[in-house]
């Protein structure tokens, strides 16, 4: 009887313990739906947005992913990265002024915009407000004057000098366009290279008290350096003019047309990555910031706080400071993997 019970009684242990590794193994599942699962961010070369990529780094991670390092590239190059699978993800393409790299990677074909990551982003030329109070200036096509080009003119040929972006960017495109479209070119320079490095050079000329032109963009620091309307002032366009034709796009912040698009970063995925990973595309559908959170965070860096190990502690402390939202779409993300499993 002995050599009959003891069996039975290990099978029932045996049996017990399989089921309780096998429930721990669905808990720790479910937990982590990403686990096992190697990740690739695409990241573009300005420092200043990479913040917002730690964010959903750390949301991944949460999820289980195991992170590669990123990669990084001027745009073009970052969207066909993403849509030939050479990364996964990026969260800095914007859905309008990025419109024609998009499509020219493939497009929906390719990649899935998983979500708008931070709406609200601005673009548009400025020049000191002194200068514009003085000289009456209020449409970049003021510029046409080669007695108000002069104003801005650095190196002695009589045409205003502006600072712009750099080559590879969308922007340089529409600003190109912009500058044919508005009858621009015979009393404006453009100047291209190292943005930032130009931009410091602007910034130094204001403090010097001398007039300053140039193009830029909400969020980044600049804007919490030269503040609209006390330092600075947008300069308004007679009319919408895009390169794309999108003419009828919304360019109109508080009243003035800026000529460009009032635009949003989407979290944009590759397709495959996507249809594989129902729990992080759920989190990139959910995911995202305010323009005025990454213009402050960008702020610190141009403080001194530009470190990767900076941007990744500002990056936590985002997260802490939304933590019930954040885990939210944490518990969403998991959810989704649970039904796509089913």
């Amino acid at each position: 009887m002995n050599r009959l019970t003891f069996p039975r009684k290990l099978l029932s242990c045996a049996t017990g313990l399989a089921l309780t590794l096998i429930s721990a193994y669905s808990v720790a599942s479910a937990d982590k739906p990403g686990e096992g699962v190697k990740v690739t961010p695409m990241f573009s070369t300005v420092a200043e947005e990479r913040f917002r990529g730690e964010i959903v780094i750390a949301g991944l991670k949460e999820l289980g992913y195991q992170i590669q390092e990123p990669k990084e590239a001027e745009y073009a190059t970052m969207t066909l990265a993403v849509a030939y699978g050479d990364a996964d993800f990026t969260v800095q393409m914007n859905e309008i002024l990025h419109a024609s790299f998009y499509q020219k990677a493939g497009g929906d074909d390719t990649m899935v915009k998983a979500g708008a990551f931070m709406p609200g982003i601005l673009q548009g030329y400025l020049i000191d407000k002194k200068t514009a109070d003085q000289y009456h200036i209020k449409y970049i096509t003021d510029l046409q004057k080669p007695e108000i080009a002069k104003l801005f003119d650095s190196d002695g040929d009589g045409k205003a000098d502006m600072t712009g972006c750099n080559p590879g960017w969308g922007c340089e495109l529409v600003i190109a366009h912009h500058m044919k479209a508005y009858n621009l070119e015979k009393t404006v320079n453009v100047n291209q290279g190292s943005y930032f490095a130009l931009m410091a050079d602007t910034i130094t000329k204001f403090k010097e008290g001398k007039p300053i032109l140039y193009y830029t963009w909400i969020p980044q620091w600049i804007s919490n350096v030269l503040v609209e309307g006390r330092d600075v002032v947008w300069l308004e366009v007679p009319k919408t003019d895009l390169p794309d034709g999108n003419n009828t796009a919304n360019t109109t912040y508080e009243g003035k047309n800026l000529g460009f698009a009032i635009d949003t970063a989407n979290a944009v995925l590759n397709k495959n990555f996507a249809e594989k990973n129902p729990a992080a595309l759920k989190f990139f559908s959910l995911a995202h910031i305010t323009a005025a959170d990454e213009s402050a965070q960008n702020l610190k860096m141009q403080q001194g706080e530009n470190k990767p190990a900076d941007i990744r502690r500002h990056a936590q402390e985002w997260i802490t400071a939304h933590k019930q939202q954040f885990e939210e779409w944490i518990a969403a993300s998991r959810s989704a993997a649970t039904v796509a499993a089913k």
